[in-house]
């Protein structure tokens, strides 16, 4: 424990990738325990594989910490920056016979002196190292499992055993919090602690995170990459709030709740060690419930990005904001993410409709008499007063006429003016912020079509 008897904790990524989702619930399980106990949180920057750090990943870490609104005590160290610590810590244990020098076919050499192009291995002796894991009890490892393992390569930088190891003894780290994937190099990095006199972290190993066939995520089969998720307009409130429940749920049932009240409620030993589930669908309702809540202002500023980014298929001079603040309280409780919003008001920007192929086929070529439907609604709305009801009891006319029902009426109009079957409310928008000549076009536009 430190000083004042409270806990340490330590995120410590690598900079290597983009941040993985698991590597964000690590850092928010470091965080929640941390404030909840009223500990210190460390940032600890893993950057001593040189060939494979990149500044703008260290950079990217910050900025994903900030956006899920996690923000650290100490730091950020950087590993690197603290290589003769670890040389210092590695011919310590060579002094102690602790570790020993080898060459390149892992033969030991004489002499304690650590040099240019020789490795070190640490001496395991034989013996049971157990572990007593927070979340996952007690695992016991028969050091001949272990072997004689690296601790210093033969280009001058020290293993991840080692460094952790050594850096979580100097910054005085009382809970090591990680993943689960990280429990096979714990007994190694335990060993070296003892080695160097210091006591290592009580750890705590969090369960894997697997997609819905129950494989652990991987990049090169899954989705999990934060930014991907922020980019597709995920709140980060809804986000850190989804991964909260990742392996540990309040004790009162209540899943979503703001986030402080889950560090109110947050205990480390509540965590479980069976693999979490992974659930799109989940997040994805985690993220409607959000974005309901926000204030039209609040919306609005946050789909701007999504409206007024060079990926939107309409001309940037055709977008208009006021049109958008009107529509948000008919698209609101449709949006399961931001960039749900271009399909809601595309229809409103585009030149011509963005025609979805399937509501198409199915509202306007086999829709009941959608033939006749837009026949009669081009007349009827050629010379009607121009205001939403009135336009709607004469598309609905135009269909009892036909033998229609009044959902099904409108479906061929709703395709030909907004290109889907599905959407926000149709006539308010369509009449306020498409004129009557606009509207007619499109209709006899899908009408010349059938």
């Amino acid at each position: 424990m430190s000083s004042a008897g409270k806990p340490r904790v330590r995120f410590a990524p690598s900079p290597t990738g983009y941040l993985h989702v698991g590597s964000a619930r690590t850092a928010l399980f470091n965080w929640l325990f941390a404030c909840s106990s009223g500990g210190t949180m460390v940032l600890r920057i893993e950057d001593t594989d040189e060939s494979r750090n990149r500044p703008e990943l260290t950079d990217a870490i910050f900025e994903y910490l900030a956006w899920l609104g996690i923000d650290y005590d100490e730091g950020p160290y950087y590993q690197s920056e603290r290589r003769e610590r670890h040389r210092e810590a590695v011919q310590q244990m060579l002094n102690d016979g602790r570790a020993y020098l080898c060459d390149a076919d892992d033969n030991e050499l004489p002499g304690t002196e650590m040099a240019d192009g020789r490795a070190v291995r640490f001496r395991t002796q034989q013996g049971t190292t157990v572990i007593d894991d927070v979340i996952r009890g007690e695992v016991a490892v028969d050091h001949a499992q272990l072997g004689n393992f690296v601790i210093w390569r033969s280009d001058g930088s020290p293993t991840f055993v080692l460094a952790n190891a050594v850096d979580d003894a100097d910054m005085a780290i009382t809970h090591a919090i990680r993943g689960e994937d990280l429990l096979s190099s714990t007994p190694r990095a335990v060993l070296v602690a003892q080695a160097l006199g210091t006591t290592p972290p009580t750890y705590a190993h969090l369960p894997l995170l697997v997609n819905e066939q129950r494989k652990k995520l991987s990049k090169r089969r899954d989705d999990v990459s934060l930014e991907s998720y922020r980019q597709r307009g995920y709140l980060a409130s809804a986000m850190a709030n989804y991964l909260a429940l990742l392996g540990w749920g309040p004790r009162d049932g209540v899943e979503i709740r703001p986030m402080a009240e889950i560090i109110g409620q947050f205990r480390l030993e509540d965590v479980n060690k069976a693999p979490a589930f992974f659930d799109l669908a989940k997040l994805e309702h985690f993220n409607g419930v959000y974005i309901r809540e926000l204030e039209p202002e609040e919306l609005l500023a946050a789909l701007a990005p999504y409206l007024e980014s060079d990926q939107v298929p309409w001309p940037p001079e055709h977008y208009r904001p006021d049109v958008v603040a009107d529509m948000i309280p008919l698209v609101q409780e449709k949006l399961r993410t931001l960039s749900d919003i271009e399909r809601q008001v595309d229809w409103l920007f585009c030149s011509d409709p963005p025609m979805d192929e399937a509501s198409w086929d199915k509202s306007v070529v086999r829709g009941k008499a959608s033939a006749e439907i837009l026949d009669g609604t081009i007349v009827a709305l050629a010379d009607c007063p121009w205001d939403p009801d009135t336009v709607k009891d004469a598309v609905f006319a135009v269909g009892e006429a036909n033998g229609v029902n009044r959902s099904k009426s409108q479906a061929p109009v709703r395709v030909a003016v907004t290109g889907r079957s599905v959407g926000p409310p149709l006539f308010d928008p369509m009449v306020q912020h498409l004129s009557r000549e606009e509207v007619l076009r499109r209709l006899q536009n899908a009408r010349s079509q059938l």
